[in-house]
């Protein structure tokens, strides 16, 4: 379910990426602790979030996490990806703090071209349409 006030041209425009890495094993109150942040945007109205498994990774212990053919439980890297504005992601940072014990949180701005539910091309208002303008428009190769 989406927020009224940021569906399609109201959520475009400078945004923040916030990318939280935790590992699967990782729990909060019982549960997958990338399950419990997903839980708590959700709850806070976020524009949305995403959880992504990574192949391989390390962080400041040092430990290499890879995929275990045979292991029933497997400790691979998660990232939390989340993109809303600057206030929301800062209202909602101090209750991740108290969640993650370890791990990395990143923050950086970013532009949004879209953000909308699947429509049907009739269903698109000529103001929802992707638009890529300034900086982020692409450049002809010079020959």
């Amino acid at each position: 379910m989406h927020r009224p006030d940021q569906v399609s041209h109201g959520f475009k425009g400078e945004r923040v990426l916030m990318r939280i890495h935790v590992e699967e094993l990782d729990r909060y109150d019982g549960r997958p602790l990338y399950q419990a942040i997903l839980e708590l945007l959700r709850e806070r109205h976020l524009a949305g979030a995403t959880a992504l498994r990574g192949l391989m990774g390390f962080g400041p212990s040092g430990h290499v996490h890879t995929p275990r053919v045979m292991a029933i439980r497997s400790d691979d890297p998660i990232i939390v990806e989340v993109v809303d504005s600057a206030e929301q992601i800062q209202a909602v940072l101090p209750e991740i703090d108290r969640m993650v014990s370890g791990g990395l949180i990143t923050l950086e701005k970013v532009r949004v071209i879209m953000y909308r539910p699947t429509v049907t091309p009739e269903e698109r208002a000529e103001h929802e349409r992707i638009e890529i303008t300034g900086s982020w428009r692409a450049v002809p190769p010079t020959t």
